[in-house]
């Protein structure tokens, strides 16, 4: 069974109602087609008209999906003879960052992206997907590899934020984001970067500071989560839903205020329920974006990269 989320609930009793249905009509004893496809119609008809008018808190909990396809999936839908490289060569290899070699459609890319893992044990290997400064270092180490070799970056953003423990900061955490978004904004190859989550804080920035900054229709992106923004503002997490709405954390909000250049559509009712569709889709503005870059020089792509930035400051 899919995992509804709480502004679902109606959706959820219409599925489980059909469910009931389909193995009333295979077990054969009566004939209700007709009424099984009037409940689809009408599930259909329900789930178009509430993702066409999700609050900011709802895309949230959209992004938050423990469904949604994460970095391994866009791995195997999209990139062929993947070769992960690990280690940052100097501490350790922190699974919550993965990144490797492979071609996407033919072309040869180098791939960084978080993982937060789909089960208990895969997300407490993957911390989660918060990063600690030895996934920022390899990080930046495949970014340089990449730039050395004139192969195109592409990373994948889905991160609550860095890890904020004492081990982390004792390593040079803060050092560690402020490199990585360095060296973002150094390379001479084209970078695209897309959120296919949650994009959070200097976590996020740290590999999405792009010539292309692409987001996925639900997924969000802030310097801070709402709960965390909620708990400043009222000293209370309770009023995430309005601290959500005030930070505008959406893709369409972004897009206006030129933070992000593209937002790629999910499938209806989010990427979760058809992830096929949605990688592939993501594949497609990839591809378009990758050719578009790949006639500018280094120069150009660095000096555009930078005026981006500071021109959202």
């Amino acid at each position: 069974m899919p995992t509804f989320l709480d502004f679902e609930k109606p959706l959820s009793e219409l599925d489980t109602r059909l469910n009931e249905l389909r193995e009333t009509a295979e077990a054969g004893s009566i004939n209700i087609d007709a009424e099984i496809e009037r409940l689809q119609a009408k599930s259909e008809r329900m789930l178009r008209e509430t993702y066409a008018k999700l609050t900011p808190w709802q895309k949230t909990q959209v992004a938050r999906h423990p469904e949604r396809p994460h970095f391994k999936d866009y791995v195997a839908g999209l990139v062929q003879d993947f070769v992960p490289l690990s280690g940052d060569r100097a501490f350790g290899d922190d699974q919550a960052i993965i990144g490797g070699l492979g071609r996407m459609r033919g072309r040869k890319v180098m791939l960084i992206g978080h993982e937060k893992g789909d089960d208990t044990a895969s997300r407490l290997r993957h911390n989660f997907g918060m990063a600690k400064p030895e996934g920022y270092r390899k990080a930046i180490r495949l970014m340089r590899l990449a730039d050395r070799f004139g192969l195109p970056v592409v990373t994948l953003v889905d991160t609550p934020g860095a890890f904020p423990g004492v081990q982390a900061e004792e390593r040079g955490q803060a050092e560690a984001i402020a490199r990585s978004t360095e060296e973002c904004l150094s390379l001479s190859v084209p970078l695209v970067a897309v959120i296919v989550g949650e994009g959070g804080s200097g976590g996020a920035i740290a590999l999405a500071a792009a010539n292309r900054v692409l987001m996925l229709e639900h997924s969000v992106y802030a310097v801070i989560s709402p709960e965390g923004c909620a708990s400043i503002l009222w000293r209370s997490g309770d009023r995430a839903a309005d601290a959500a709405e005030a930070m505008r954390v959406t893709a369409a909000d972004l897009k206006q205020l030129g933070v992000i250049e593209r937002i790629v559509p999910e499938p209806l009712g989010g990427a979760h329920r058809r992830p096929e569709e949605a990688i592939k889709s993501l594949g497609d503005a990839l591809s378009e974006e990758l050719q578009a870059l790949s006639v500018k020089t280094g120069e150009e792509l660095r000096a555009e990269r930078r005026a981006k930035f500071l021109a959202i400051g």
